[in-house]
């Protein structure tokens, strides 16, 4: 019996094959299992592999500003309908993709074409349905209106093709034009009497200045609507359009500017002073007399 008792003093807990198994199983094979798992876990997360990512470009993109200012030359040729088509529109408009009219389909077009082509061109610079707003892309509003009219023009229309407003001659010469009485009146003790040089000298730059100033900011927020007459706004150099708006007086007319009217939002959207305004407004008034 003590032999008995001897010999179980000395053995372990493991007294059959089967204790022996399990034992190996969780002292060894689970822990190997959990170690491989925990490493994976922890590498799956997607990495760009060696050289297939710009890292510090990366970083230059989620730390750039908001707001971005690009500067274009105004005076570059324009492009053609056909060349903003096939850049710009060919990707919906090719296709019909997204309910969009597919190009030279004239039913499609025929009732878009009834609505003319203020219509038209606001829609394609403000955005329509799945169509995301043209206004401020690759092209400038002139060649994204050329597009319009090329396509439907190819559908049936006979919209004239846009160009772009007089140049730089014209302002000068309005501006010119504009000096005159401001010199004039500046010599109230003798007003039978020319002005004299140095006066000219000194209202000429004024006069120059403020037009240059109205001119800047038409082609920064004016230009979209009023260069091809979009939304009933009259057009650029239309002397009959301006007419009755110029009755009302130029006051009036900032004020309309400054406050918005019908499809005009408040200062054509800018963020513009009054007088930045007044002088847009005086420099499209020079241009429709």
């Amino acid at each position: 019996m003590s032999d008995i008792q001897h010999e179980e003093a000395h053995t372990g807990p493991i007294k059959t094959p089967k204790q022996l198994l399990w034992t190996v199983i969780f002292a060894f094979v689970i822990p190997v299992f959990a170690i491989i798992g925990l490493v994976m876990y922890v590498t799956s997360a997607n990495k760009p592999g060696a050289g297939a990512a710009d890292e510090s470009a990366l970083v230059a993109a989620r730390i750039q500003k908001v707001g971005m200012v690009e500067v274009r030359d105004a005076n570059r040729p324009l492009k053609s309908g056909e060349e903003v088509f096939k850049a710009q529109c060919a990707a919906c408009h090719a296709t019909g993709a997204a309910g969009a009219p597919k190009f030279e389909d004239a039913a499609a077009w025929a009732p878009r074409i009834k609505t003319g082509l203020d219509a038209l061109v606001h829609s394609s610079l403000a955005g329509k349905g799945a169509m995301a707003p043209q206004g401020g892309g690759d092209f400038d509003d002139t060649e994204i209106a050329r597009g319009v009219v090329y396509m439907a023009n190819a559908a049936g229309a006979k919209f004239p093709v846009p160009e772009r407003p007089a140049g730089n001659a014209a302002a000068e010469g309005g501006a010119v034009a504009a000096a005159t009485p401001v010199a004039a009146a500046a010599t109230p003790a003798a007003p039978a009497t020319p002005a004299t040089p140095a006066a000219q000298e000194a209202a000429a730059p004024a006069a120059a200045t403020a037009q240059a100033d109205g001119k800047g900011l038409y082609d920064k927020a004016c230009f979209a609507c009023h260069a091809a007459g979009v939304a009933g706004a009259p057009k650029f150099g239309d002397k009959a359009a301006w007419a009755p708006f110029v009755a009302q007086g130029i006051d009036n007319m900032v004020k309309i500017a400054i406050s918005g009217k019908g499809a005009m939002p408040p200062r054509g959207g800018s963020t513009a002073s009054d007088d930045e305004i007044r002088a847009a407004v005086q420099y499209m008034v020079d241009h429709a007399q």
